[in-house]
């Protein structure tokens, strides 16, 4: 019986995150092309432009996540789109893996990230992905594409093949989460 290492659940940086997608929630940059605009009244500056593939529709969720379990053994990808996860409300541990050559989750790459309330990660297309909550449920904004939402509700709730989206069984894994 092959041993799982329980995987370590590391803070939210930016070079940690660069295979997997990008660390949302950076501070405002004045010294770059990026559009940005700071006063004493308020700040906003472009964080990242969302690429939702063909036809382009940007779609927000809203997601609460309540799973505690440090175990995992599943991990879901999607083909077309990134995705971006912001905790709203409470902090969540986000696991993820690239894909392998023949697309499967390459579980060498197997990361786990603590994303705090306010902060985010955008995914990249074809990153693995679970999440987790450590400490209470924790609503998240995320966005994805409408299509993509909807091809996994229905194979959620049918059963019926995904087309945009994969979910797949992997050897249960543990996160680390320092208890």
């Amino acid at each position: 019986m092959p041993t799982t290492l329980a995987i370590p659940v590391e803070p939210l940086e930016v070079p940690r995150c660069e295979p997997y997608g990008w660390m949302l929630g950076k501070p405002v940059s004045t010294d770059s092309d990026t559009p940005s605009f700071v006063s004493s009244a308020s700040d906003f500056w472009r964080e990242h432009l969302f690429d939702t593939g063909a036809p382009g529709e940007t779609e927000i969720l809203w997601v609460t996540y309540r799973n505690r379990d440090e175990k995992f053994s599943s991990l879901e990808m999607h083909r077309l789109t990134q995705q971006a996860i912001v905790p709203l409300t409470a902090p969540v541990v986000h696991i993820v893996a690239t894909s392998s050559e023949d697309g499967e989750p390459d579980l060498d790459s197997l990361r786990a990230f603590a994303i705090p309330v306010g902060r985010g990660l955008c995914m990249r297309r074809n990153i693995w992905h679970a999440t987790r909550v450590t400490e209470s449920d924790a609503t998240c904004l995320m966005l994805t594409r409408p299509s993509t939402t909807y091809d996994l509700v229905v194979h959620l709730k049918t059963g019926a093949p995904a087309c945009e989206s994969v979910i797949r069984n992997i050897e249960t894994q543990v996160l680390d989460l320092g208890r």
